[in-house]
């Protein structure tokens, strides 16, 4: 749904990861590939299919950069600071 950044379908378990994604982006493939090999909760929601730049910058402020994560609502930032985040919390 374009204009709409909420998650249409929430998985109950402890961290759930929202990856908000674009085609060809090398650093949005590096996310969703840590994820999956934390085993972790994940969805991912792509531009253009999911919502467009407009909300996203809506959400995420002017010139952000994709990939931008939240986990269980808290703006997470990019690929580095996921990783980052993942490494402070020990789940990866």
């Amino acid at each position: 749904m374009h204009g709409n950044l909420e998650p249409e379908e929430r998985v109950m378990e402890n961290r759930n990861f929202a990856v908000y994604s674009k085609e060809g982006c090398p650093y949005c493939d590096k996310v969703e590939q840590v994820l999956q090999l934390s085993g972790l909760n994940f969805v991912i929601y792509k531009l253009d299919k999911n919502f467009d730049k407009k909300s996203f910058y809506g959400e995420f402020g002017e010139g952000s950069t994709f990939p931008q994560v939240v986990v269980n609502g808290k703006k997470l930032g990019g690929c580095s600071e996921t990783v980052n985040y993942l490494k402070e919390e020990a789940l990866v």
